[in-house]
């Protein structure tokens, strides 16, 4: 298994150059584009292009973070780590109050 640290790698290998002389803003709307499409997928129920989607958006949410100089999975264990970064729970117990935890 590819762990969050691996797969940003590969993605800076693979694409860096190109994401760089693009830019942020630009690899940002990439990114924007491919979570409409997952929603589109999603709500066509289709397996596939729901998996192809997913595989996409976690793509450019790679290129985002190089090319911005963050490491993705550094950040996002420091702030999810076993827990709610709200409540401290695990599973949460946030109330819900119709806003995202």
């Amino acid at each position: 298994m590819v762990s969050i640290e691996e797969f940003q790698k590969m993605m800076k290998r693979i694409y860096f150059s190109r994401d760089f002389k693009r830019g942020a803003l630009e690899t940002y709307m990439w990114l924007k584009e491919e979570v409409d499409e997952l929603w589109e997928a999603a709500q066509k129920g289709e397996r596939r292009a729901l998996e192809e989607e997913f595989s996409d958006v976690i793509a450019w949410l790679a290129s985002l973070a190089n090319v911005l100089d963050i490491d993705l999975e550094k950040a996002t264990l420091n702030k999810y780590d076993n827990r709610c970064p709200k409540c401290g729970s695990s599973p949460c117990e946030c109330i819900f109050h119709m806003k995202r935890c």
